[in-house]
């Protein structure tokens, strides 16, 4: 089972912008379709963007969509997020999930880091 730690969280203002990272161990490719989702307090976890293991197909969620690009680094195992014109409603707890393909179950998660956007 791979391993997933988040870094990159923290407070930006309205219009700024972040870089999440999510570092894979424990697998030689890592993580294999890479997600990223997020919480938000008293909601449910939601879908932002997901990877394939190659990188080369992408899917986001309509709310991120041209403000939020997810990549991959196979040489490093690791998957980054960079999020762009941060609105207040992006504030959540961002997690890393490890998937067999774009509509599997996540079967590895991350710890999560937060973001907070400050209006």
């Amino acid at each position: 089972q791979v391993q997933l730690v988040e870094s990159g969280g923290g407070l930006v203002q309205a219009g700024g912008s972040l870089r999440l990272s999510c570092a894979a161990s424990g697998r030689t490719l890592g993580c294999y379709v890479c997600g990223w989702f997020r919480q938000a307090p008293g909601k449910e976890r939601e879908f932002v963007a997901a990877i394939s293991s190659s990188g080369g197909s992408t899917r986001y969620a309509d709310s991120v969509k041209g403000r939020f690009t997810i990549s991959r680094d196979n040489a490093k195992n690791t998957v980054y997020l960079q999020m762009n014109s941060l609105k207040p409603e992006d504030t959540a707890v961002y997690y890393c999930a490890d998937s067999g393909g774009f509509t599997s179950t996540p079967r590895s998660w991350g710890q999560g880091t937060q973001v907070t956007v400050s209006s």
